[in-house]
């Protein structure tokens, strides 16, 4: 079975490049666009790995993250977070959190693939 990915991105042309990116590599993508209802779209999906934007609608990226570490079911679940705003306290947050990996926009095709391949690794 292929590896799964879903990317919680708002803004249209990034969630669609990493799509294009990661779907070319053989992985199933699905995307979300909110923050409101991130986690339950977690839960439904199951993916093996998420890629979580910070700044969503409804709600952020580190709140997402911090729910998503608390949950049983979600809690070791790789999450690679992306950024606008790549301020080294920004870096420290999503760690202290439990970000898997951080990655500041823009950013390299080549850059994904190595950042989802290297998380999914066993």
């Amino acid at each position: 079975m292929g590896k799964s990915v879903l990317v919680i991105e708002d803004e249209p042309n990034i969630s669609e490049a990493i799509s294009f990116i990661l779907s070319r590599d053989g992985w199933h993508v699905a995307t979300h666009s909110n923050g409101v209802d991130a986690v339950e779209a977690v839960r439904a999906r199951r993916p093996d790995l998420v890629i979580l934007d910070v700044m969503l609608p409804g709600r952020s990226g580190y709140d997402i993250l911090r729910e998503l570490r608390a949950g049983p079911e979600t809690g070791g679940l790789p999450v690679l977070m992306l950024t606008a705003r790549g301020q080294p306290k920004d870096r420290a947050l999503a760690e202290e959190i439990g970000a898997s990996r951080f990655m500041t926009k823009p950013f390299s095709n080549a850059e994904v693939l190595e950042a989802v391949n290297a998380l999914i690794r066993p």
